[in-house]
């Protein structure tokens, strides 16, 4: 051994770690355990983890809420409209026979809808609407209205959507087209 090592030994063996050399006070703190470094940056990780899923939580409940859409029927919606006065609303229902109104300028539609009694007037402010909305004395027509309800009652629709009624029905125990009067005789 050389004269360093003696002294460097003589000197731990002495115990005072005050009187220890530079070079034996940073070993003892890299002695120190480095599993509370490690720990206190694992806890760190985890804090981040945490709130970026919270961010990420908030982000997906607060976008989805603006976009559902509650699909009532007629007599639904007018039960529950003080619920729904503002949001989105799908309602179905079927078209009142005679109540089917067209307006040029500005270009519009207006009619009812019922279903179970309750009534609902619907406004939709387009010019085109599907082929199969018409109004037809001979059967009822389905029809899907999505867009919102007023505080007055009415419903302002952005979309209209019409069921295709059956192409045929049956008379006098024969199946005939809809409408078809010379099927009848």
């Amino acid at each position: 051994m050389s004269r360093i090592d003696e002294e460097l030994a003589e000197t731990l063996k002495q115990g005072d770690p005050a009187d220890a050399p530079p070079v034996a006070s940073s070993a003892a703190k890299a002695a120190m355990p480095a599993a509370e470094e490690t720990g206190k940056r694992n806890i760190i990780l985890l804090g981040v983890l945490v709130l970026i899923a919270a961010a990420v939580g908030a982000l997906v409940m607060f976008s989805f809420k603006d976009a559902a859409v509650y699909a009532k029927s007629v007599d639904q919606l007018m039960a529950a409209k003080d619920k729904l006065v503002g949001r989105r609303v799908r309602v179905e229902g079927l078209l009142v026979h005679g109540s089917l109104l067209k307006r040029d300028n500005p270009c519009e539609y207006r009619f009812k809808m019922q279903k179970n009694g309750a009534t609902l007037e619907v406004r939709y402010p387009q010019c085109v609407v599907p082929d199969t909305f018409r109004d037809r004395p001979e059967t009822d027509v389905g029809v899907t209205a999505e867009g919102e309800l007023a505080k007055d009652g009415s419903f302002e629709a952005s979309q209209i959507m019409a069921k295709c009624p059956s192409k045929y029905e049956e008379r006098n125990g024969k199946k005939v087209p809809v409408g078809n009067v010379e099927a009848t005789r």
